[in-house]
């Protein structure tokens, strides 16, 4: 009997870690959309450019980290789940679109923080599921994080924040970091996506609140 109440015992933990990575995975979908769609709105796109740029900033980044990592095709195709979660996070925006304009500076911060955070975690973490070592696990978070935005920026011929915001990519980065280190380190892994996920949050607020940057590099006088 013992061997089957540990395979029903994992048989559980697999369930729950399954149910987390896709909450994740939907979490972040519906704030990036919701960002995406706010994005749109002020590069003056119309109804359709909005739910196109809110499919594309919640999902990009999803879709390219499924392309490397050979998870094919891509979950968010497959799973129409993820395209109706995305529409309804534009559709929200679309219909409230009114009250856009007065959606302070910060709150549009925190829903960027917020969308990183969820995302970076769930990459860092279904990269490990495809059997990716740690380092390429914390570098798939950064992408599945910053992905979506970067084509959001590129649609709308901005220069990609992910190259110029005061720590952005850095602060996936960090999250995944703590996550994957306390798992190798035996903590349970629920834990250490939420200490993760926190972690990348307070990062990225942190730094727009004290104005924290890398440092720019100068060509000047090298030539």
């Amino acid at each position: 009997m013992e061997p089957t109440v540990a395979a029903g015992t994992q048989a559980r933990i697999d369930g729950r870690e399954a149910r987390l990575l896709l909450g994740l995975d939907f979490a972040g979908t519906y704030v990036f959309a919701v960002e995406g769609a706010i994005a749109a709105i002020a590069g003056g796109l119309d109804p359709l450019g909005i739910m196109v740029l809110s499919f594309t900033t919640a999902l990009g980044g999803g879709i390219l980290r499924d392309l490397l990592i050979g998870a094919t095709p891509p979950n968010s195709i497959r799973d129409e789940r993820y395209a109706m979660v995305a529409f309804a996070g534009g559709a929200t925006v679309l219909f409230l679109h009114r009250f856009v304009t007065y959606v302070p500076p910060l709150l549009l911060v925190t829903l960027d923080a917020a969308g990183l955070s969820l995302f970076a975690i769930a990459g860092a973490r279904k990269a490990l599921d495809y059997g990716l070592r740690p380092l390429m696990a914390v570098l798939m978070a950064a992408i599945t994080g910053s992905g979506g935005g970067t084509l959001r920026d590129l649609f709308l011929n901005h220069v990609p924040t992910v190259l110029r915001a005061d720590i952005y990519a850095v602060a996936a980065l960090a999250g995944a970091l703590v996550m994957v280190v306390g798992q190798r380190l035996g903590r349970p892994s629920r834990t250490m996506a939420l200490v993760g996920g926190a972690t990348c949050f307070a990062l990225r607020m942190v730094s727009v609140w004290l104005g924290w940057s890398l440092p720019h590099l100068s060509l000047t006088g090298m030539e």
